[in-house]
C-alpha cells in the first residue's frame, strides 16, 4: 500500500474571471473548490489508477473537515492527524485571457504537541505501507529537518520514500544522514543543492554534478524538462526521457501526477525504464484534463508506448 503525506494541505479555490478589476468589485459565477495540496493531487492520481493508498498529514477546523468530506466522496482512504488551527485556503484567479494570479495562505502554525501526535500516527501507518510520498511545503512551527525525520523513520521500517519539496526542506533532506529514495528538483533547485549552475548542455559534466556530494547517495534524481521530457539518474546510470507533443488543457498538478506514477511503478518493483515511463505518462495524462490532479487511466497504454527512454 502507498502512503501519501501532505503536511500543509489546502482548499484550492479557482475563480474564473473575465476581467480582474483592481480596487473594485469582481463577481464570480463559477467557483471550483477542491481538496488541494501537492500530496492530495498525488493521492487522487494513485486512486484513479486503481491502487490502494492512505492519505495522511495535518488537518484542522472547518476547512479540514471539508477536505475529509471531499476525500470520502472520492473514495480515498485517509488518516490525518488533527490540529487546533484552521487548514489554509489557496486561491487562483484565472483572468484576462489566460492570466493566473494566486493568493496563497501560509497556513496554521503547528505546536510541538501536534507534531508529536502526527509522528505517532505516521509511525503506525508505516507498518502497513511499502512506499511513502512526501509532497509540498512544511507548515509553520515545523523545522526544515522534519522531512528528514520522517525519511529516517520510514527507512528504519524498510519503507521507500519519494520526496517532492523545495527550499530549506529539500536542502535539509538531501543533507540528512538518511536520504530519500527519489527527489524531483527543477534545474534551479539542483543548482542550489550543488552550489553551482547545473550544466544541462554537457552530459559528462552533468553526470559528475549529480554523482558528487550529498546527491551521490540518492538513488533516483529526476529533473523535469517540461515539454522536452526529463533527465534522470538511477544509481550510476543516466537516462534521457522524451515525450510526445500534447495539446495541453491544464498543466497544473502534472508534477504531482508524475510523482504518483513513479510511486505506482516503484511499488510494483518495475524496471527503471518502466518507472520513468509510468511517471511521464501520468504527468502527461494530468495535462490533458481540466481538473488538477486527475488522469484518465484508459489512455495510459496509448501514451506509455510513445514515451522513449535511452541511456546517456
Amino acid at each position: 500500500m502507498i502512503l501519501t503525506i501532505t503536511m500543509n494541505p489546502s482548499i484550492d479555490m479557482s475563480y474564473p474571471i473575465e476581467t480582474l478589476t483592481i480596487d473594485g468589485v469582481t463577481r464570480v459565477q463559477n467557483v471550483s473548490k477542491t481538496a488541494g495540496g501537492k500530496g492530495l493531487n498525488v493521492s487522487r492520481v494513485v486512486h484513479q489508477m486503481g491502487v490502494d493508498l492512505v492519505a495522511s498529514g495535518l488537518l484542522g477546523g472547518h476547512f479540514g473537515a471539508f477536505i475529509k468530506s471531499e476525500l470520502d466522496k472520492q473514495g480515498i482512504k485517509h488518516q490525518f492527524s488533527e490540529i487546533d488551527g484552521e487548514t489554509r485556503n489557496s486561491i487562483a484567479l484565472l483572468h484576462d485571457g489566460g492570466k493566473q494570479t494566486e493568493v496563497l495562505e501560509s497556513g496554521p502554525e503547528i505546536s510541538e504537541r501536534e507534531a508529536r501526535e502526527f509522528l505517532a500516527t505516521y509511525e503506525e501507518l508505516l507498518d502497513s505501507c511499502s512506499l511513502v510520498t512526501m509532497s509540498g511545503s512544511l507548515p509553520r512551527g515545523l523545522d526544515a529537518s522534519f522531512y528528514s525525520q520522517l525519511i529516517e523513520m520510514a527507512h528504519t521500517k524498510g519503507v521507500r520514500v519519494l520526496l517532492d519539496t523545495s527550499g530549506a526542506a529539500l536542502q535539509a533532506s538531501v543533507r540528512g544522514n538518511v536520504k530519500p529514495d527519489l527527489i524531483k528538483p527543477n534545474e534551479e533547485e539542483v543548482s542550489a543543492l550543488i552550489d553551482q549552475k547545473l550544466d544541462l548542455s554537457n552530459i559528462s559534466i552533468l553526470k559528475k554534478q549529480l554523482s558528487s556530494g550529498e546527491l551521490a547517495d540518492i538513488k533516483w534524481i529526476i529533473i523535469s524538462l517540461g515539454a522536452d521530457g526529463a533527465l534522470a539518474k538511477y544509481d550510476n546510470t543516466f537516462y534521457r526521457v522524451r515525450i510526445p507533443s500534447l495539446d495541453v488543457v491544464n498543466p497544473v498538478g502534472s508534477g504531482d501526477s508524475t510523482i504518483a506514477g513513479f510511486a505506482l511503478a516503484m511499488d510494483q518493483d518495475d524496471s527503471p525504464v518502466d518507472i520513468l515511463k509510468t511517471g511521464m505518462v501520468t504527468g502527461m495524462l494530468n495535462a490533458l484534463e481540466e481538473t488538477t490532479g486527475s488522469v484518465n487511466p484508459n489512455r495510459f497504454d496509448e501514451f506509455f508506448k510513445q514515451v522513449k527512454v535511452e541511456k546517456i
